[in-house]
């Protein structure tokens, strides 16, 4: 089988500080898989990695069966698309011209856009939602609204694969559950390759067909969200008590965090 991504022994360190240690896993095509674990377990910089952005010294990445390392940046941009978590809010730019952006590694050597160029752009901010706001400055919007702008963006950049940092961060449950479901959507009707990191664990029980799970840099657990997200896997990776049940929606696991004062009540006898 041809992975869109796989990753093999990969170790990456911070001025010898270890922040990943032999991680290997693989993503399908057309697979939507959830990065999930604690502040500092390395998920992001694990995306920075399989983004490009970063260059591991130890282990391998390969993206749609191709070593990353040679891939040339423009080549490798026709691939992949990376939306940060922080994305910018004082662009001196409108909406249009922010997604135009991503069709730059598509461009001839002058850089100018063609008819379909501009085509390519119109509809992605159509899928996306946001084609009112095309001429809109990026500080006039939402936070909701900025992050839809950068998907658009993405999608404009016609990839493999789409790796985002935290999509839903900070917005409210509303706009968390557009952006999943926006995801959700590419991947059945683009057929883009979705990888994501959630603090989230119940959002990413919704969506992932994936999950891996970190823990210190290195792999956990990995697998459909019912062998993941069990509180013998879970608890020793955040360190807290948690119930795992069964989400009202369906066969899904849920995932509760006890507060200390249920355990101290006796309401809640901890997992032992």
């Amino acid at each position: 089988m041809a992975f869109s991504v796989a990753v093999s022994h990969l170790k990456y360190s911070y001025e010898n500080v270890g922040v990943l240690d032999n991680l290997s896993f693989s993503v399908a095509p057309g697979e939507f898989f959830v990065v999930i674990g604690p502040n500092g377990s390395g998920k992001t910089t694990l995306m920075k990695l399989i983004a490009g952005l970063l260059t591991a010294r130890r282990g391998s990445i390969s993206v749609m069966g191709k070593d990353i390392r040679a891939y040339a940046r423009k080549d490798l941009a026709r691939q992949i698309a990376f939306v940060p978590q922080l994305v910018p809010t004082d662009f001196p730019f409108t909406v249009a011209d922010v997604v135009m952006f991503g069709r730059a590694p598509h461009l001839g050597i002058f850089g100018l856009e063609s008819e379909a160029d501009l085509s390519k752009a119109e509809q992605a901010m159509a899928f996306t939602e946001i084609g009112h706001l095309a001429g809109r400055r990026m500080d006039q919007l939402s936070g909701g609204e900025r992050q839809r702008v950068f998907i658009a963006r993405a999608i404009c950049q016609e990839p493999e694969v789409m790796i985002l940092d935290e999509p839903t961060a900070a917005l409210d449950i509303a706009h968390q559950m557009r952006i999943m479901d926006l995801m959700e959507k590419m991947k059945r009707e683009k057929r883009i390759t979705i990888i994501m990191v959630s603090h989230d664990v119940n959002l990413a029980a919704m969506y992932a067909d994936t999950l891996l799970l970190l823990k210190g840099g290195r792999l956990a657990q990995w697998g459909p969200p019912a062998e993941v997200l069990s509180y013998e896997s879970l608890e020793p990776v955040y360190g807290c008590p948690l119930l795992v049940d069964e989400s009202p929606l369906g066969k899904l696991p849920r995932v509760t965090p006890v507060p200390g004062r249920y355990i101290f009540k006796g309401s809640i006898t901890p997992h032992k």
